[in-house]
């Protein structure tokens, strides 16, 4: 968790709850709180062109939305919506950055969750590059699988749909089947009960 709900409610937190499919901010927003999940799921995404959902992260519990911008002049350039029902801890900007200089311990928390959400889309940018669909997916799934403490095959059981995982890699959802059939045939994956395993 970054920062310690006891401490969030010392300093005039409130929970909010949001029902599945509901906007916790929309893109074009400009971030005046802090957000921290208590409980449910969110995604962030956006649309391109042809109206095609991108997703661009995915948060639970104990995860903070998005804070990175609280330390910039600049509008939200995704939206954050739930995906189950959700309570989230609200904290306006201002006493977010207090809570920073008063316990200045937080900052490393706060730098190591921005660093990881950083890699992660460097990873997907980089997978934007190549053409083969497998590729894409197994990279993702490195970077789901690289927090575990197991490694052997087949022990880490993806936590994303076929649909999730074809907005956030730029694949359709078609293709996503597809290639989780031939990497299955290949060893590379598992499929038991629809659920993959890698």
């Amino acid at each position: 968790m970054v920062i310690d709900e006891d401490i969030l409610y010392s300093m005039g937190a409130v929970i909010k709850s949001y029902r599945p499919s509901e906007n916790i901010f929309t893109e074009g927003d400009l971030p005046n709180y802090y957000y921290q999940i208590v409980k449910g799921e969110v995604k962030l995404n956006n649309y391109n062109e042809e109206g095609k959902e991108i997703i661009q992260g995915l948060m639970g519990k104990g995860q903070s939305i998005e804070e990175s911008l609280l330390f910039i002049n600049k509008v939200y350039p995704v939206n954050a919506i739930a995906i189950t029902s959700c309570e989230i801890l609200k904290l306006p900007k201002f006493t977010f950055l207090e809570i920073l200089k008063l316990y200045p311990e937080i900052c490393f928390d706060l730098f190591e969750s921005i660093s990881q959400r950083l890699y992660f889309k460097l990873i997907m940018a980089q997978n934007l590059c190549t053409q083969n669909p497998a590729h894409k997916l197994i990279s993702l799934m490195d970077y789901l699988k690289s927090s575990e403490e197991e490694q052997s095959p087949y022990s880490f059981q993806v936590p994303l749909t076929r649909q999730q995982m074809a907005s956030i890699t730029g694949l359709c959802v078609e293709t996503v089947i597809r290639s989780l059939k031939k990497m299955e045939k290949d060893n590379r994956v598992q499929i038991e009960n629809r659920k993959i395993l890698y």
